[in-house]
């Protein structure tokens, strides 16, 4: 028991001092009640053409499937809520793109998380996720008693909100485990469900993925949106912030201090017409290291056109 203390200690004040804002930790085990939501969400269709999400399902509701020997499930959040806003009237950016992309950035971090725990513990095996494998992240988050998943899909912190990544670390190391957030602190909320654009929140907090505008503006690799969804998109461009905007508990979120996360100032200033001028080579250049690269030159373009005409 006190070897298990002394590497929970080892765990937690390692996610501290690496630049984690939280870390929860929870017993590797398989996610049932998950795996028959998951099930009925893609029966429905609600992944549009998101075919990755059918793929690798028992791995996404078993982490002994992705490490071999896993006991321990541990969660780190990270904070990307920005001090800055974007200039009013310009095409609307998801916060979370305002900086580096975040995969690399959570990615070094948690394998120097990985490495430095080894060198205190010993020998462990480990894989850590940052929303690129098929990992349940927020239902882990939940289950290492970090905040609750609402109304509108995300995870929400009691203290400071949901404008958090989410990094994942599988490993075979034994540890003491936090009790589950038990409580849904939404209540009878609906201004996310009320105020989503194009009524992607359902009931049961289930997310139609194929009506929601980040699907539509980053996902959909298709070169028409929809018709229907004409004068929905409330200017956004890349990704929706809508949801987490009007979430009450966000009025609790502080200004992160991450220096990767500073935005470009080209995401909080280019007018519409100056994005419509940019060059494919400019748009490689300026968002090389940017989360806007995952909609391409020409995504960014058919959303523009379809957010402006």
């Amino acid at each position: 028991m006190k070897k298990l203390q002394q590497h929970t200690q080892i765990v937690k004040q390692t996610a501290a001092s690496g630049g984690f804002d939280y870390c929860g930790i929870a017993p590797a085990r398989p996610l049932d009640d998950d795996a028959r939501r998951l099930e009925a969400w893609l029966q429905k269709g609600y992944h549009g053409s998101m075919a990755y999400m059918e793929k690798y399902f028992d791995l996404r509701i078993d982490p002994a499937k992705l490490v071999p020997g896993a006991r321990s499930v541990i969660t780190l959040l990270k904070n990307y809520y920005p001090s800055q806003q974007q200039l009013p009237g310009t095409p609307k950016i998801s916060k979370y793109a305002w900086g580096k992309d975040y995969h690399e950035v959570l990615r070094e971090r948690l394998n120097s998380f990985l490495h430095r725990i080894r060198e205190e513990i010993g020998e462990i095996h480990g894989r850590g996720f940052v929303d690129s494998a098929p990992v349940l992240e927020r239902s882990w988050a939940q289950q290492s008693g970090l905040g609750w998943v609402g109304k509108n899909g995300n995870l929400i912190t009691k203290q400071s909100g949901s404008f958090y990544f989410i990094a994942t670390l599988i490993t075979d190391l034994e540890l003491q485990y936090d009790d589950p957030f038990a409580k849904d602190y939404c209540g009878t909320c609906t201004r996310c469900m009320d105020e989503c654009p194009t009524n992607a929140i359902l009931s049961d907090k289930v997310i139609d993925g194929s009506r929601c505008i980040s699907y539509f503006t980053i996902e959909l690799k298709e070169m028409l949106i929809p018709g229907e969804m004409k004068d929905k998109f409330d200017n956004w461009m890349f990704g929706c912030d809508t949801c987490q905007d009007v979430c009450p508990w966000n009025r609790f979120s502080k200004p992160h201090s991450e220096k990767a996360f500073t935005p470009l100032p080209e995401v909080l200033n280019l007018s519409t017409k100056e994005w419509e001028a940019m060059t494919e080579e400019s748009f490689r250049q300026l968002f090389r290291n940017s989360p806007l690269l995952r909609s391409k030159f020409k995504g960014i373009q058919r959303n523009l056109k379809f957010i402006s005409r």
